[in-house]
């Protein structure tokens, strides 16, 4: 009875709050798929300067939007005004990096640099529990019912329960940089061991695993019985997981650069950003390239989808938005410090950091 209502609340977290964006790349499947449009013209809202840096890609739910700076803080803010709510310090010493809040009813989680899980109440700010892992934590938390899954440089994947204590960890041959993808029961990761493994949720048994090829940073973005995912080979794979078999490759033909960036996958297509200087959208089923938008320089961030259009960031400091079907450029906006947070989009709104420790927030013009 236990696993059958487990398995209920699996299923669940896979499909609710699809009008929020509430964790990293938006979605259980890592799509990076907004639930709604965007307005066509876009203009800066507001900006909130929250720290030193914010590599955290943020999290909206409702009227507030949460994301971690690199001095060590949890943020919540106003949706509307980017007015401060509340601050929890999570790490004195290393800080908050990558890794992206995830809210879940009256908690919001996030991994730090020290290597410490938290757990915040999203109405207060209030620390409701920690947990510490062996190492730094660059991966982001990823909900399955009542369980919180992450990666740790430990080389191990955790998943706590809602009230802090372990559930089970699991072994991988590498630091674990990668955030869960959470697919009929079964987190997948790819790790920086060069294997996509898949550990069930119920009790961490690997049940997955496929060699990559490479060191992997990506995180997996599931569609249509696929993982996908860029790896620091420079090459983009598709991943089939009844098969096991990687089933195309995708590599520019002339620069060879790896892919730190997560893939979005929208309406047959594939979009990702290289350390090549280009937004690649690739077609789903084929791997075949469809279109490329030169920036200035790398793009770390991870594209999201709106609207039949591709918003990313790059690291020269600049925001685009992209034509999805065509690659025309739409949009741009100079925010003047490199951007490799990810986009995040709810509401309306568009909502990214950037290293000059502001957070941004686009919407109507």
């Amino acid at each position: 009875m236990r696993a059958v209502a487990l398995a209920f609340l699996l299923a669940f977290a896979e499909s609710a709050g699809a009008a929020d964006w509430p964790r990293f790349r938006g979605d259980a499947a890592m799509t990076g798929v907004a639930a709604e449009a965007l307005p066509p013209a876009l203009k800066l809202l507001w900006s909130a300067e929250i720290g030193e840096s914010v590599e955290s890609s943020a999290a909206i739910v409702g009227d507030r939007i949460y994301v971690g700076t690199q001095p060590g803080l949890l943020v919540a803010l106003a949706a509307g005004t980017g007015a401060v709510l509340w601050k929890y310090e999570a790490s004195k010493l290393a800080g908050v990096g990558e890794s992206s809040p995830a809210v879940s009813g009256d908690l919001v989680f996030i991994g730090d640099l020290e290597g410490v899980v938290h757990a915040v109440d999203a109405a207060t700010g209030r620390g409701r529990w920690t947990f510490k892992t062996g190492s730094e934590i660059k991966s982001s938390p990823a909900i399955a019912g009542e369980r919180v899954l992450i990666g740790s440089y430990d080389g191990h994947v955790y998943a706590l329960n809602r009230d802090g204590t372990l559930a089970w960890k699991a072994r991988t041959e590498g630091p674990v940089h990668s955030t869960p993808a959470v697919r009929e029961g079964v987190a997948y990761v790819a790790g920086c061991d060069e294997m996509l493994r898949g550990f069930r949720i119920t009790d961490g048994r690997e049940v997955f695993a496929t060699p990559s090829g490479a060191y992997t940073a990506a995180s997996p973005a599931m569609h249509g019985g696929r993982a996908i995912y860029g790896t620091f080979a420079n090459e983009v794979l598709a991943v089939d997981l009844a098969s096991r078999k990687i089933v195309w490759r995708y590599t520019h033909p002339d620069r060879k650069f790896p892919f730190y960036s997560s893939a979005a996958v929208a309406d047959g297509r594939v979009f990702l950003g290289g350390r090549d200087k280009l937004l690649h959208a690739l077609d789903a089923g084929t791997g075949k390239a469809v279109w490329t938008l030169t920036t200035r320089a790398r793009i770390d961030s991870s594209p999201a989808v709106s609207g039949g259009r591709v918003y990313v960031g790059s690291s020269d400091g600049r925001m685009y938005a992209a034509d999805a079907r065509s690659g025309e450029k739409v949009w741009e906006f100079e925010i003047g410090a490199p951007v490799t947070a990810s986009p995040a989009i709810a509401g309306g709104r568009l909502v990214i950091g950037a290293q000059d420790g502001r957070v941004y927030c686009f919407g109507a013009a």
